[in-house]
């Protein structure tokens, strides 16, 4: 699942997914629609940009941490954006990269085994 408001963004970050073999089930461009998925959807992994259209997507990362399901951050500023709840979150800075994709979503499925 992603959720970030700039499309060409989410676009990326789903084909670069797809390139690593994973698929990507929702896409989301405002936190009203990633609320609606991150309650419905069957997911393993979400990667939430920190503020969509000025709206922070915590709320979806607290839904889906409920649920027991990792979240990535993506911002372009790094962990300063993130509130105190998920200072030890995992993040990518964008522009979100390839080889930094890989490890972090590498990184995620290894936590969850």
């Amino acid at each position: 699942m992603i959720v970030d408001d700039e499309v060409i963004v989410a676009m990326d970050l789903e084909y670069m997914l797809a390139d690593l073999g994973h698929l990507v089930v929702k896409t989301a461009n405002r936190v009203d629609q990633g609320m609606e998925m991150a309650r419905d959807c069957e997911i393993d992994i979400a990667i939430l940009d920190i503020n969509v259209r000025g709206v922070p997507s915590f709320p979806i990362a607290e839904l889906l941490q409920g649920r027991g399901i990792p979240v990535i951050f993506a911002s372009g500023y790094g962990n300063r954006g993130l509130i105190e709840d998920f200072k030890g979150a995992h993040i990518l800075t964008k522009p979100v990269g390839m080889n930094s994709l890989a490890q972090m979503v590498a990184l995620v499925r290894a936590d969850l085994a």
